[in-house]
């Protein structure tokens, strides 16, 4: 069955640099009080100290 025959998929990767980055390895990071400064953008770093705790 298809769910939409008008819609093309598009998958994009990242550069290789960024291959190991994950958001479940983000959240887990902040879960834990760790920086994710470097790996995600500061609004996207400041919603996590939000959402799980941390120094700012």
């Amino acid at each position: 069955a298809t769910l939409a025959p008008g819609l093309d998929t598009m998958f994009m990767t990242a550069k290789p640099s960024w291959a190991f980055l994950s958001s479940s390895l983000v959240k887990e990071v902040a879960r834990y009080g760790g920086s994710v400064d470097g790996l995600v953008p500061p609004g996207v770093s400041k919603a996590l100290i939000k959402r799980f705790g941390g120094k700012e």
